[in-house]
């Protein structure tokens, strides 16, 4: 998912939110659960890979103290 589409999606799921708080409906709440299920993979998805990142950079400044062992 790209940043526009996370913000889509948010903007989505802020949308079905009001209307459960509005109607109370149990399909309104099915579905705003059901996006914000997607945007917490999302979430932990983008950690994950800023994790990695993280751990690739410091790796590389470690790995450059001592290049010859």
């Amino acid at each position: 998912m790209n940043p526009k589409q996370f913000f889509d999606k948010v903007v989505e799921l802020r949308q079905t939110q009001r209307e459960y708080f509005r109607t109370r409906l149990p399909d309104a709440l099915r579905k705003s659960k059901a996006i914000e299920a997607e945007i917490d993979k999302e979430i932990k998805r983008v950690q994950q890979i800023e994790a990695e990142r993280a751990k690739a950079a410091a790796d590389r400044l470690q790995g450059s103290l001592f290049p010859d062992s």
